[in-house]
């Protein structure tokens, strides 16, 4: 469990791999725009559905994981506290909305989606438009920001360890802040 002391077991292990997932996925994004036709990038293009879907599986067990420990988590206190706050509603707000527009988009080709070979959506002939529409709209440009946003939050988590000396990064690392 959560305390205000630092995050449990649980939070920083799907924090993590959460983390390692997101850094393979971008990883094939920016392959995909750099050198669309290398191996690698097919390699790694190849699990872009699956990690997607596997990304969304983990941030609504994290999501529900954080909503049991609201009230056991660290606290964000003042302003800065808050901005933070609104920051991470954001970050799952994408988190949520990307995948879900690419499944919308992804039952309207009426193509099948079986991740890990789990049928989740059978495929179909014919085509639904207004599916489709808001995901080839949106997915990529969400996408990107929200990897705008991972920097962000990185860089804050550097900025908290390295400029503020206050440790926030070992509340995600170690569970606890370093004792001074």
């Amino acid at each position: 469990m959560d305390s205000p002391a630092g995050y449990g077991i649980v939070s920083r292990t799907l924090h993590w791999l959460m983390a390692a997932c997101f850094a393979w996925h971008f990883a094939g994004a920016l392959l995909y725009v750099t050198v669309p036709e290398a191996g690698v990038t097919k390699l790694v293009g190849s699990t872009h559905f699956t990690m997607g879907f596997t990304l969304l599986v983990l941030v609504l067990l994290r999501g529900a994981w954080g909503l049991l420990n609201i009230r056991r988590r660290p606290p964000h206190p003042g302003r800065l506290g808050h901005l933070a706050t609104m920051g991470h509603l954001v970050l799952y707000a994408l988190m949520i909305l990307i995948p879900s527009l690419a499944l919308l988009r992804q039952y309207g080709s009426g193509e099948p989606f079986t991740p890990y070979g789990i049928p989740v959506m059978r495929g179909f002939e014919g085509k639904i438009a207004w599916m489709m529409a808001p995901g080839d709209l949106l997915h990529s440009f969400l996408g990107w920001v929200l990897l705008a946003l991972i920097l962000g939050h990185v860089a804050m988590a550097l900025v908290h360890r390295y400029l503020w000396h206050d440790d926030v990064l070992g509340l995600m690392t170690r569970g606890r802040r370093r004792r001074v």
